[in-house]
């Protein structure tokens, strides 16, 4: 018997090893409803979590109370007050997403720097911008009560926010729709199925 032989017969008898099966974590989505104080932010992301399952956060509650003390005061904040907000708003998606689990955020992200960080938390994050007239928001604004935002920080948000750029997974939708069809528009836009996924 040759060494080639021998080597086959060595090889034959030995035992078959199998690669470990992978495990891979379900696909999730990770929606960003955005847009000034006052657009709707809260009732249309809640209304997404009611429709399809996503986990509904909202951003506000992840504020240090400093920062919720300045807002009060109609002090608008500074970057430096905002990044350890917005990575901790990305962690807490990369959190869920590594969970298995879809969320939904109520998140002003006026600035494409903002968006930028959030975008680094999860593997994907879609984003909805609740746009349109001052005035409707204002009035909207008016009817609130239990906010600590004052309608008097609007202006500084609205010169705040900056569009979607063309690289950007961004789903503009008009204010002036009802909570509801801004929900259904959401929904369908993002292509949303009623377990979350899609």
């Amino acid at each position: 018997m040759t060494g080639d032989g021998l080597a086959g017969t060595a090889a034959e008898s030995a035992p078959t090893r199998h690669a470990a099966p992978t495990r891979h974590a379900a696909p999730t989505r990770h929606i960003v409803v955005m847009g000034v104080s006052g657009s709707g932010k809260t009732t249309v992301a809640e209304g997404i979590s009611a429709a399809t399952g996503l986990t509904f956060a909202e951003a506000d509650g992840f504020h240090p109370p400093s920062n919720v003390e300045l807002m009060r005061a109609g002090v608008p904040l500074e970057d430096a007050h905002r990044w350890p907000w917005l990575r901790e708003l990305a962690g807490w998606m990369a959190e869920r997403a590594a969970e298995g689990v879809s969320t939904v955020l109520a998140c002003s992200a006026l600035k494409r720097s903002y968006r930028d960080v959030l975008r680094q938390g999860p593997p994907s994050v879609d984003f909805v911008l609740l746009d349109g007239s001052a005035e409707v928001i204002r009035e909207r604004m008016g009817r609130r009560s239990g906010h600590y935002m004052p309608a008097s920080l609007l202006d500084s948000q609205i010169a705040t926010l900056e569009r979607p750029q063309p690289d950007e997974r961004i789903l503009t939708l008009d204010v002036a729709l009802t909570p509801e069809n801004l929900v259904a528009a959401a929904v369908s836009g993002l292509g949303l199925l009623p377990d979350g996924t899609g």
